[in-house]
């Protein structure tokens, strides 16, 4: 299959545009001291004018520092980079992971209807090729997880992967909790440290388990030291790899995985597979979505994606003016390359999006965190913000403090249900005026001549509001912050979809392992080797 191609040479860097240098005078005149109170006081249609409807989200960006000439110059930035041409290119399936020479298409992987689509649209053959592979792997991928929700005897459901591979599933996993299937335990393992695996184990027997090995290489260093720790406990517990075996390993062990050899030689005969088109931060769509299907079934798995389609329609297609992942990402770089903020706050009223603020960190981070742009060159300016947070209302009980009365201004996203979940429902009002409350008195403050309770005012915050946690506005919230990161990425003038970073300390880990045994510290830096000699030296006292 070949590519469309590569669109590297079509691209502006931010910093090299008219727009760039007008936003630049912008922030000078208007923008250091803008205030978001004077704003509302001098415009009562300021609500109406940033605030919009997208697919099963509604924003509120109207507590932000803009105004309507900064979202022009804004615009008219994202126009002379090209960003639309861009946007264009990546649906078309250019090479716009151009480090990795790959296209970028996981938005197929949620395409309710891709074969049908791609066809009527006249979509290219490499398009056409790929909507087919996906629709015939989503299909034996929900048709086995039919078939483990059947099986009585499948009381825990164990997923082994890291990264995108345990993040995404283990966020939505936790968010659509409430229309889980009853009898079935979903868990998740990334972490190498052998406690997370073992407080797993210790509540579960090996007849009733399902393990799930989610790595695409089939090598992932932490995925399969925790797989083959796995199938040591399986074994040990009665389990065979024989296939007509009472307990046989086949029938206990899958892989999401494209490498099959690797996978038949661990003794594992189910394997669904993905592309190297889909990221791991990417992924929760396609066969790595295994363990969310297994949890809410195949209609709610389609009804996620479907979410998640009505998104991508509308970033394809809602001019810039009125395309939330578009207004989300300008605003970023608002916010990141002018005014300073380096950090963002996510704050979800919603005990269900509780792992919501972690799988955001790898999405916005490990895509955004570069300081070279797509051709290797230095960044004179800074990209990803840090992206942390914690449902509310637990923040409020710490870090707001110094979101409301910091040095620092940390923009604050709020993540907002109209209606709750099925238990006690009598709690969600108070949750959600709990919400309000904080974005009101982030902005207007409060004065007071005891300067102990004396709050600044004029915080930013923009408000998400769903009408409930259910599988097709989750699907449209997670692909909104795809895009979103997509477009700053790209107006940053960088590539969104590596991550060279994550691999010289592993790298490095394999080079030590083997010296905490040995000792031998030769070439190793001063710092690594005194702490490997301590390590070895005896109790820490």
């Amino acid at each position: 299959m070949e590519v469309q191609g590569d669109i590297r040479g079509d691209r502006v860097r931010c910093d090299h545009t008219r727009a760039w240098s007008a936003l630049q005078a912008h922030f000078g005149q208007a923008g250091r001291t803008f205030d978001v109170r004077d704003a509302f006081a001098a415009d009562p249609g300021r609500y109406a004018a940033f605030s919009q409807e997208a697919p099963h989200v509604f924003a509120d960006l109207s507590r932000n520092r803009v105004d309507g000439a900064t979202e022009a110059l804004l615009f008219a930035l994202a126009r002379e980079c090209g960003l639309e041409a861009y946007r264009d290119a990546m649906f078309a399936g250019a090479q716009v992971n151009s480090t990795e020479q790959r296209a970028v298409l996981h938005h197929l992987l949620r395409n309710p209807a891709v074969a049908q689509e791609g066809q009527a649209q006249g979509a290219s053959e490499f398009i056409a090729n790929a909507e087919r592979d996906v629709e015939a792997t989503r299909s034996a991928m929900l048709a086995y997880a039919e078939s483990v929700r059947a099986d009585a005897q499948i009381t825990d459901i164990v997923s082994i992967g890291i990264g995108g591979s345990g993040l995404g599933p283990a966020m939505v996993v936790a968010a659509l909790e409430d229309i889980g299937t009853p009898g079935k335990r979903v868990h998740f393992v990334s972490n190498v440290d052998g406690m997370e695996l073992g407080t797993v184990l210790r509540g579960l027997r090996p007849q009733n388990t399902l393990f799930l090995v989610a790595s695409k290489t089939f090598t992932t260093a932490e995925t399969m030291v925790n797989a083959h720790a796995a199938r040591e406990w399986f074994l040990s517990l009665g389990g065979s790899t024989e296939a007509d075996a009472p307990l046989p390993l086949a029938r206990h062990f899958a892989a999401l995985t494209t490498n099959i050899e690797a996978a038949r030689a661990f003794g594992i005969t189910t394997t669904f597979g993905f592309w190297d088109w889909v990221g791991g931060r990417f992924s929760l769509w396609s066969a790595i979505g295994l363990p969310i299907a297994i949890a809410i079934g195949a209609e709610a798995f389609g009804a996620l994606l479907a979410g998640a389609h009505a998104m991508d329609q509308h970033f394809r297609h809602a001019p810039l003016e009125r395309n939330l992942p578009v207004r989300l990402g300008l605003l970023d770089v608002w916010y990141r390359n002018f005014h300073g903020f380096t950090s963002r706050c996510i704050a979800p009223y919603s005990h269900g999006l509780r792992r919501l603020s972690a799988y955001l960190q790898q999405l916005e981070m490990e895509s955004n965190g570069k300081g070279v742009d797509w051709q290797g060159r230095a960044l004179p300016y800074a990209t990803s913000p840090v992206v942390w947070g914690e449902p509310g209302t637990n923040g409020q009980h710490a870090f707001f403090q110094m979101i409301h009365q910091g040095h620092d201004v940390i923009p604050v996203e709020f993540i907002v249900l109209r209606r709750g979940g099925r238990d006690l429902p009598g709690h969600h009002p108070r949750l959600v005026a709990n919400a309000l409350a904080q974005a009101q008195a982030l902005m207007t403050g409060r004065h007071c001549d005891d300067g102990h309770r004396h709050f600044s005012g004029n915080r930013p915050s923009s408000v998400l509001l769903l009408e409930q946690l259910d599988p097709a506005s989750l699907g449209a919230l997670i692909a909104l912050y795809e895009h979103r990161v997509f477009v700053s990425g790209m107006l940053w003038g960088i590539n969104s979809f590596d991550q060279w970073g994550v691999e010289l300390g592993k790298q490095l880990a394999t080079n030590i392992e083997p010296r905490l045994a040995s000792g031998d510290v030769a070439g190793l830096d001063g710092a690594t080797a005194g702490l490997l000699q301590r390590l070895r030296a005896g109790p820490v006292r």
